[in-house]
């Protein structure tokens, strides 16, 4: 049983391909056992997101299962496979396990790191568990990559460095007061950089978010995407002298605070900290505001000097997350490989077990009467011949059962001493030899 994986996502097909290709979550189910019926597919997954859209197989053919993940892709969508093949990326065998690990540790994605994909893999898992869709294969890849994900996380901290200026901001607000619950929060503007940094405040669990806009009514629209309150744009000060948090992004050509206005608003705070975040081009907030006592101004430069050098530190984890997942593909490889050679290592134990029983006995037929010692010594001699003999082929399987060569060496042995070990497992080792090579070519450049 051979993994394979197949799809599209933000750098093989634009965002109106990606739109077209994807599933709705609410038919996934359903989806996914059309999917299992075609030929050729033992278990499948499907990963969906607004990069992405991949199925994951595993199959006894791989070329049979790859032709009908692309059929069912066509047809599903409308699209002529002739033009869906332009966007599709194919991974098959360990290429299909290693691009998976790389995905749900976030080094596939738009944003190296993000988050957000170890839980939508652990969705799509979930999914087509539940539909009964998946086999051991699938299961094992899939549990196995979950905990991939967590162990890059954990072990070289590539989430933990923000690279979007909104979400930054949102970062430096949790380092300057630590958790967001209960704290006053006002957000200066209603624009996409506004939007986007109002989202991630809710994500960090924000829950007293003010949106003041000189457009009331825009003001309104955002406030109800975090479930916030609007303020007028001219009430601005008594907003000010209440929150704690302030994040601007208006787009007003002149500065909105002034030194002289704040200075007066912490006269009356009399002396509670305040955390100024001016994301705005040009400027909301007047740099000398960041001198008055128990006021903390970030600008945009000193956010984009953050992002730079986390882009930097995220660089160096995706170096050691790499190094992660080879360990970790090592692993699935070395038991993925196990499913074969175990059997193959018993029929040959078998084998010679039954060849040294036959000849022993005609050796017996030969030699006439025999004390019990004898017996024993002539017994264990033939043991010690077998065991000898097979000790360096087993041997040297299991060693290369940690490589990708391990599926045609067990195939070699299973030819060499004619070996049953069941068609099923003949089947799939005559299959994945015949076509690896083929169907590797056919795998677009990432």
């Amino acid at each position: 049983m051979f993994p394979v994986a197949i799809g599209l996502n933000h750098r093989s097909a634009s965002v109106e391909i990606r739109e077209k290709m994807s599933f709705h979550s609410s038919q996934m189910q359903h989806i996914l056992k059309e999917l299992r019926n075609y030929p050729g597919l033992e278990g499948v997954v499907i990963l969906s997101t607004c990069n992405r859209t991949e199925v994951y197989a595993a199959t006894t053919d791989v070329e049979v299962g790859i032709r009908s993940i692309k059929e069912f892709l066509a047809n599903h969508h409308g699209v002529e496979e002739n033009v869906l093949e332009q966007y599709l990326c194919v991974h098959t065998l360990y290429d299909a396990v290693r691009h998976l690990f790389r995905v749900v540790s976030g080094l596939d994605s738009m944003v190296r790191g993000e988050t957000q994909i170890l839980g939508q893999v652990g969705n799509a898992y979930q999914i087509a568990n539940d539909a009964e869709v998946t086999n051991k294969t699938l299961n094992v890849l899939f549990q196995t990559a979950l905990a991939v994900g967590k162990r890059v996380r954990t072990d070289t901290l590539i989430d933990q460095h923000p690279v979007s200026i909104s979400y930054t901001a949102v970062e430096l607000a949790k380092q300057n007061f630590g958790e967001l619950q209960g704290k006053g929060i006002l957000i200066l503007g209603a624009g996409e950089m506004s939007t986007l940094t109002a989202k991630h405040l809710v994500a960090a669990g924000a829950t007293t978010v003010l949106v003041s806009n000189r457009s009331y009514d825009k003001a309104v629209l955002l406030a109800k995407e975090c479930s916030g309150r609007a303020v007028r744009f001219d009430d601005l000060n008594q907003y000010l002298e209440e929150v704690d948090i302030v994040i601007s992004s208006t787009a007003s050509t002149h500065f909105v605070i002034l030194p002289e206005r704040m200075q007066e608003i912490m006269t009356n705070r009399k002396g509670r900290p305040m955390l100024l975040i001016d994301i705005a081009v040009p400027r909301d907030i007047h740099p000398d505001v960041g001198e008055i006592p128990f006021v903390t101004l970030f600008d945009i430069d000193d956010l984009r000097g953050v992002v730079d050098r986390h882009h930097q530190e995220r660089e160096i984890a995706a170096v050691n997350a790499e190094k992660i997942i080879e360990e970790e593909m090592l692993l699935f490889l070395k038991w993925h490989n196990s499913l074969f050679m175990v059997p193959t290592i018993l029929a040959l134990q078998q084998k010679g077990q039954k060849i040294k029983d036959r000849q022993v006995e005609r050796a017996f037929e030969h030699l006439g009467e025999l004390t019990p010692k004898q017996e024993k010594i002539i017994r264990a001699m033939a043991n010690s011949i077998v065991t000898h003999l097979l000790h360096l082929p087993v041997t040297n399987l299991k060693e290369y059962a940690t490589t990708s060569q391990g599926h045609l060496y067990t195939e070699i042995l299973q030819n060499l001493f004619d070996l049953d070990v069941g068609e099923e497992t003949k089947r799939t080792n005559l299959t994945v030899n015949q076509n690896s090579e083929q169907v590797h070519h056919h795998r677009r450049a990432e």
